[in-house]
């Protein structure tokens, strides 16, 4: 069982930064692949960005690439978005997830969530 929480979300003004964390429980958080997805009031669950196992290829949806940055931190069990150059449309609550295999989590079905963190952008 992976247990993940995610944390620093915030409000922040159009043009700020944000850098959200993903603390996962587990001995063998190395082996999963991690992914950020966001849910915006009104909108379907949207792809923001995943990274493989050992952190060697990311994957970035087009409405955030150049924005964002996915790495992870094995040693400290962390995977994290940084976020830059923010816009209200960014405005959501974003959640991680993690699966042992890179593809399903970018496909939105990874066997782990956590429970999100809020991510307001004003204008």
């Amino acid at each position: 069982q992976v247990q993940l929480v995610e944390s620093g979300g915030g409000l922040v003004q159009a043009g700020g930064s944000l850098r959200l964390s993903c603390a996962a429980s587990g001995r063998t958080f190395g082996t999963y692949a991690m992914g950020w997805f966001r849910q915006a009031p009104g909108k379907e669950r949207e792809f923001v960005a995943a990274i493989s196992s050992g952190g060697g290829s990311t994957y970035y949806a087009d409405s955030v690439r150049g924005r964002v940055t996915i790495s992870r931190d094995i040693a400290k069990n962390t995977v994290y978005l940084q976020m830059n150059s923010l816009k209200p449309e960014d405005t959501a609550v974003y959640y991680c997830a993690a699966d042992q295999l890179v593809g399903t989590v970018l496909s939105g079905t990874g066997r782990f969530w956590g429970q999100g963190t809020q991510v307001t952008v004003s204008s």
